[in-house]
C-alpha cells in the first residue's frame, strides 16, 4: 500500500512557510511605514511650518527687527500723518504775531507753520487757551469768531493763521490774569503747541471778558 503521509506532510510544511513568509513581509511593511519612509504607490504628507516662520526656531521672520525701522522722534511726522493729508500737532511749529490794537481791541495772529517735508492741510479753528506757569489753564476757552472756515493747504515752510481778540482790560474793566503761555491745538488734533506768552495780561473774567478766535487763513497775518 502506498505512504501517502510524506506528501501531506510535505504540503503542510510548504503552507507553513508561505504563511510565516507574509507575516514576514507584513512586519516589514509596518516597519517601512511607521519609520516614514514611502512605499510604492504610497503618497507622503509632511507638515510644513506657516509662511515666514523660522521651522528651527519657530519664530515669525516676516515681522521686522527691533530698531529696524527708524522710530518717530519729536518734531517729526508720524507714520499715520504721511497717509492723511491733515497737518498732524508733530509737523506744526506755533507762534503769536504782534499785537494789532484797534477800536478798544487787542488782536494777536496766531500762526500755524509746517516744519514737516510733505505738503499737508488745515481746515477750521485751532483750540487756545491761556495757562499759568504751573500748566493750570486761565479764563474760560476762547469763542469761535464768525467766518466760514476753508481748506488752507500749507507746503513745507508755509503757514496759516488765525485771529486771536479780546477788548483791552484798561477799557473793559474786566479782571484779568497774567499768562505764562499760550496752548494752540491745531485743527482735528489733540496735542497742543505751547507757546509762550509776553503780551501782558488778559481778561479772565467779569464785564467784556470774552476771547475770540477765528478759522485759520494762508499767511501769517494781515
Amino acid at each position: 500500500m502506498p505512504n501517502t503521509s510524506q506528501p501531506v506532510r510535505r504540503t503542510a510544511l510548504l503552507a507553513s512557510a508561505v504563511a510565516l513568509l507574509g507575516l514576514l513581509t507584513a512586519c516589514g511593511d509596518e516597519n517601512a511605514t511607521s519609520s516614514g519612509t514611502p512605499q510604492p504607490g504610497e503618497t507622503t504628507r509632511t507638515t510644513s511650518a506657516e509662511p515666514g516662520t523660522d521651522t528651527a526656531t519657530g519664530t515669525d521672520t516676516t515681522a521686522p527687527a527691533v530698531g529696524a525701522t527708524p522710530s518717530d522722534t519729536a518734531g517729526s511726522a508720524s507714520s499715520s500723518a504721511r497717509t492723511d493729508g491733515r497737518c498732524h500737532t508733530s509737523e506744526l511749529r506755533a507762534s503769536v504775531g504782534r499785537v494789532d490794537p484797534g477800536a478798544g481791541q487787542r488782536n494777536f495772529p496766531v500762526v500755524l507753520t509746517n516744519t514737516s517735508d510733505r505738503t499737508c492741510t488745515v481746515y477750521g479753528y485751532p483750540g487756545a487757551a491761556f495757562v499759568d506757569a504751573s500748566g493750570r489753564q486761565v479764563g474760560p476757552d476762547p469763542e469761535r469768531g464768525p467766518g466760514s472756515p476753508e481748506t488752507v493747504t500749507l507746503a513745507p515752510g508755509r503757514s496759516a493763521w488765525a485771529g486771536l481778540s479780546f477788548s483791552s482790560p484798561e477799557i473793559s474793566g474786566a479782571r484779568t490774569a497774567t499768562p505764562a503761555a499760550l496752548l494752540v491745538t491745531p485743527p482735528d488734533e489733540r496735542e497742543p503747541l505751547k507757546v509762550e506768552w509776553t503780551a501782558g495780561a488778559v481778561p479772565v473774567g467779569g464785564n467784556a471778558s470774552s476771547v475770540s478766535v477765528t478759522a485759520l487763513d494762508a499767511g501769517t497775518g494781515p
